[in-house]
């Protein structure tokens, strides 16, 4: 039964995806004599939180009623007040809570400011399942660091393009949507100027009331063209350009002069060195990238160990060609035991296509036993 009522907290907590970065998702689901009587979630960044809009959209006064919620309620006062205060003020009975906030200035706060009022708390109800919706705020709230997901479309025979290098399309209408779901998702999307040239790409999300991701270019010699379609429309969808002290600082100045911010950083292989990168963009509040790159940039990201997950895209073709490229690049490995690792999590059909989902570490953590306090 208490899953039944996290699992609708949970729904409503996703509906705020894409939305509230750096926060995280948050549902809430307000229980009295066996019916739900309020509902609520985060909606967006500086908005109301999840309790909050519950306890508003309650049919009737939520005294001694249950209040089930996936993460810790707040217990700081940020650009909303604390949610365990309103808690408290509500006369809410008992509390149920998926899982622990990790951020530092909540965790184990919220709860221990409910138990002290004389609130019944329980932690731990589908925590698993919370984790991994907010995986993002977890990795980004304990590294200050993006959350990085690799993204590829391949054919069944490993090729994301045939000897020519033409690529479109390989995967169906239904897996290319499901990637500008990603888009929406993810609060930045990386690739490198080569591809830039190449294809011209915009890197927006096309979703209807979808929201268009920083567009992140990996440039270390300032080799973009001024008309490329990413530098267009600075002041609504923002680029920014990661380069090095090799760029010619003309070609840096015309690009500032448009409104693209350029980040100058260290170089490691005579390109831009991925986990200064990472440093400066987390402190920029960018909490998640989705790497839509080359051969080449996508070896880098593995070799400098910047990715988290790993989402493949898979056709039902063959292309053959000895010369077609393949996801990553870079040198390879000498044997199958120094290869990277990852741990599958899910593969599902979308249309004619597979996709794959792994990740890099086993980022899946066992639920803690059920606590009541």
């Amino acid at each position: 039964m208490e899953e039944q009522y996290m699992k609708r907290a949970l729904e409503l907590a996703e509906q705020g995806m894409g939305k509230t970065a750096p926060n995280p998702m948050v549902g809430a689901v307000i229980l009295k004599d066996g019916r739900i009587i309020g509902e609520g979630f985060h909606k967006a960044y500086g908005e109301s939180h999840a309790e909050v809009n519950a306890v508003k959209n309650a049919s009737e006064s939520v005294e001694g009623a249950t209040l089930y919620v996936n993460l810790e309620p707040c217990s700081h006062y940020g650009k909303t007040p604390p949610c365990a205060e309103l808690i408290i003020q509500k006369r809410i009975k008992r509390v149920v809570i998926g899982t622990l906030d990790p951020n530092p200035l909540v965790e184990g706060k919220g709860i221990a400011m409910l138990v002290k009022a004389g609130v019944s708390v329980t932690v731990g109800v589908m925590e698993a399942e919370c984790k991994k919706l907010n995986e993002v705020f977890f990795y980004y709230i304990k590294t200050e660091k993006p959350y990085v997901v690799l993204k590829t479309a391949m054919s069944l025979d490993g090729k994301i393009a045939a000897v020519t290098g033409k690529s479109k399309w390989i995967t169906g209408e239904e897996a290319r949507e499901d990637v500008h779901r990603l888009r929406n998702r993810y609060a930045g999307i990386m690739t490198g100027v080569s591809t830039v040239i190449k294809d011209d790409p915009q890197l927006t999300c096309r979703l209807t009331g979808g929201k268009n991701p920083k567009r992140i270019i990996l440039d270390s010699r300032l080799r973009i063209p001024l008309h490329s379609k990413v530098l267009q429309d600075q002041v609504n969808n923002q680029t920014i350009l990661a380069t090095t002290e090799q760029a010619d600082p003309e070609a840096r100045r015309r690009l500032e002069d448009a409104g693209v911010k350029v980040l100058v950083l260290h170089e490691k292989d005579q390109r831009v060195d991925l986990q200064d990168l990472m440093v400066r963009l987390g402190a920029m509040g960018i909490d998640s990238i989705l790497l839509e790159g080359g051969a080449e940039l996508n070896a880098a990201a593995v070799e400098q160990g910047i990715l988290q997950k790993y989402i493949a895209y898979t056709a039902p073709m063959i292309l053959g060609g000895g010369s077609s490229r393949t996801p990553v690049g870079g040198m390879g490995v000498q044997s199958p035991d120094q290869a990277q690792s990852l741990t599958f999590e899910s593969v599902e059909q979308i249309g004619k296509d597979m996709k794959m989902t792994a990740y890099f570490k086993d980022r899946r953590e066992d639920s803690a036993c059920l606590q009541e306090l």
